[in-house]
């Protein structure tokens, strides 16, 4: 049985039904109209994973991954914007958000791609545009990287190309016996994912932290930079071969904002900075980042069968 759950910014409205017999897409799944915002639970393996849709089914997908002590909630403002061209899928990666948080879960980066292409799977989605923010980048890549197949095409935003492009922030963490940390900690951690000092961290994002558990936080922080530490990213999408677009506030806190350029060796590659914008610019600047996404993916996405 999935948990269907309704997809808005405030506290869920849960109820359970009996999934439906598969009619092509959305397998498994309550159908639902087009149009209309909805998620659900899937029941994986190795732990449940929470998915949200959006637009009409008939529309290009578009995933959309998020980053580190965050979840499906980063990308509230950019939905609308994508919706009116695209069909949206978000999913919230096991230890995040309203997924599960197994104190044994594999938390690499490729077992997160993983999962991703499963759950494109479980919804009948044959072929999609990856997007990821920050950590969310690489895991796009590792499903690139699994299912060339199924990725047309990447988008990368304000994801460090490597570990010598990474500017430490504090860590949020501390040891077992001080987590959950004080809503001021977290808001200490969080500043530098904003273009400028005393950016009012919005209280959502403070409350996904809190809702992470201590093993499920720093075992993700880990999990990023085992896989850049294996090989950079550019050099692994050089090797995927998909078209490339990658989107970088020139005033990141968290990877050196030159460092977008190093992506320019994957060919074919298209790298833009936005000025005036900081780590997050899907929460800083939704609309130019909004626009700069539906360029690409007018050229790239693939319409379903």
């Amino acid at each position: 049985m999935d948990r269907i759950v309704t997809c808005y910014a405030g506290r869920p409205t849960e109820h359970f039904s009996k999934p439906p017999a598969p009619t092509g897409g959305d397998r498994g799944l309550m159908s639902t109209h087009d149009g209309e915002s909805r998620s659900s639970i899937l029941h994986l393996d190795d732990g449940d994973i929470h998915v949200c849709r959006d637009g009409s089914r008939d529309a290009p997908a578009l995933l959309l991954i998020h980053g580190s002590a965050a979840s499906v909630r980063s990308w509230e403002p950019l939905v609308p914007l994508l919706t009116e061209s695209h069909r949206v899928i978000r999913i919230d990666l096991l230890g995040f958000g309203r997924s599960a948080k197994p104190d044994d879960g594999r938390y690499e980066v490729p077992e997160q791609g993983r999962r991703a292409g499963v759950a494109l799977d479980r919804l009948g989605v044959e072929r999609a545009v990856a997007v990821g923010h920050s950590s969310g980048g690489m895991v796009a890549t590792a499903l690139a990287e699994q299912r060339p197949d199924l990725v047309t095409a990447l988008a990368l935003i304000n994801t460090g190309p490597s570990l010598n492009a990474f500017i430490a922030p504090e860590s949020a963490a501390g040891g077992p016996s001080q987590w959950p940390p004080t809503d001021e900690q977290i808001r200490q951690f969080a500043r530098t994912g904003f273009s400028r000092e005393g950016y009012q961290v919005p209280q959502e994002l403070v409350d996904e932290v809190r809702g992470m558990t201590h093993h499920s936080f720093t075992a993700t922080m880990r999990a990023a930079t085992a896989y850049l530490e294996q090989q950079a990213l550019p050099d692994r999408l050089t090797a995927v071969g998909k078209p490339l677009h990658v989107i970088f506030g020139d005033q990141d806190r968290r990877w050196r904002p030159s460092s977008a350029a190093d992506y320019r060796a994957v060919p074919g590659a298209t790298v833009e900075w936005l000025p005036g914008v900081g780590h997050s610019p899907i929460l800083e600047d939704p609309p130019r980042t909004a626009a700069r996404l539906l360029a690409f993916t007018a050229r790239h996405a693939a319409r379903p069968d």
